[in-house]
């Protein structure tokens, strides 16, 4: 008999037992399982690493008067419409117009001020109120007529433009006089208003991460895209849901005009249109939120935004010319759609 056998035979036959893993093994691949759980996973790691590339690329980009310009500049429009498209994306739905909304909700401010002599402060409200009654429309068109939100927010999109375009005469316009003083509020670009547009959607992104995940309403989001027949028959109801997620985005859609308008010190008519939704779009979906509805999160999104921005900054700083940033924007895309499927795949197979 061999040694080895020996020894098995001294313990009743059965081979020892392993040496249990050291506990600093134990705690990394604990860690790294939780880790790799998230949804938010894989944008994460795509965020740290673009953040080390550009520091490394650049000795500008960590300067504090870029960083604010990422953050509030790029960052900060992508992440409040964003979180309204999280929203209703995961209910299975789409708003192409919050662009639109973007770009005239500054001019309904100019107009209700310089042209009807109505206080800042109404006005504003005003300006976020009609973001809220846009998103109405699109929930009424969509939920009660039944048109598809697509066709609907693609309509309403255009209609606003043309606003636009015709009562500016497609010309820029200035900041209203009486409304300077609040620039700060909305942001500026400089001094302590250039970090107000970050400021507005780090909270934004806290308080609709907390609705998403912690109450009935957000539970309700959820059900709604996954299973609408099945979200009915509990008795949720999916309209009232749908409405919400429409005026939530109408209002983020006017909100970020406002900003843009004050950081830019400007209202252009340029501004906004298709652009920025597309890029709220795109930061949600590779933040981990599904096209097809049924799952979503806002801390995703946040971060895909500022991945984009990232990109955005980043490449304009290196001297990279524009042209190609689009292909970046759509290999991003489908790279965060294949690792978010693999990870998908993981978490299932962890669960199992």
């Amino acid at each position: 008999m061999s040694e080895t056998a020996e020894q098995h035979a001294e313990v009743g036959g059965q081979p020892p037992a392993k040496p249990p893993a050291s506990g600093t093994g134990n705690v990394l691949r604990r860690a790294g399982a939780v880790f790799i759980r998230q949804r938010e996973a894989t944008i994460l790691v795509v965020t740290v690493a673009l953040l080390i590339y550009f520091s490394l690329a650049s000795s500008t980009f960590l300067t504090a008067g870029n960083i604010s310009n990422l953050l509030s500049g790029y960052a900060a429009p992508i992440i409040i419409i964003a979180i309204g498209e999280v929203l209703l994306l995961i209910c299975g739905e789409i708003d192409l117009s919050v662009g639109f909304v973007l770009t005239f909700s500054p001019f309904l401010m100019h107009y209700l001020i310089d042209y009807y002599s109505v206080p800042v402060i109404p006005a504003i409200l005003l300006c976020l109120l009609f973001g809220v009654i846009v998103g109405w429309v699109n929930g009424f068109l969509t939920v009660t007529v039944g048109l598809p939100s697509f066709i609907t927010t693609l309509g309403t999109g255009f209609i606003l433009y043309g606003l636009v375009l015709t009562t500016s005469n497609a010309y820029p316009a200035n900041i209203p006089t009486k409304a300077a003083s609040y620039a700060k509020i909305f942001g500026t670009q400089s001094g302590f208003g250039q970090w107000s547009p970050i400021i507005w959607g780090v909270v934004l992104v806290i308080i609709f991460h907390v609705v998403l995940t912690r109450t009935r309403y957000g539970l309700h989001t959820i059900a709604t895209g996954g299973n609408l027949l099945g979200a009915r028959e509990a008795g949720i109801n999916v309209a009232r849901v749908k409405y919400t997620a429409f005026m939530v985005t109408g209002f983020m859609g006017a909100l970020a005009g406002l900003q843009t308008a004050f950081y830019d010190n400007t209202i252009d008519p340029s501004a906004g249109q298709y652009t920025p939704m597309f890029f709220a779009v795109t930061a949600a979906v590779i933040g981990g939120t599904a096209m097809l509805g049924g799952t979503g999160t806002i801390i995703g999104a946040f971060l895909g935004a500022i991945v984009l921005a990232t990109l955005q900054d980043g490449l304009s700083i290196l001297g990279i010319s524009a042209n190609p940033l689009d292909i970046i924007f759509g290999a991003a895309i489908i790279i965060a759609m294949i690792a978010n499927v693999r990870l998908a795949r993981l978490r299932a197979a962890g669960r199992d």
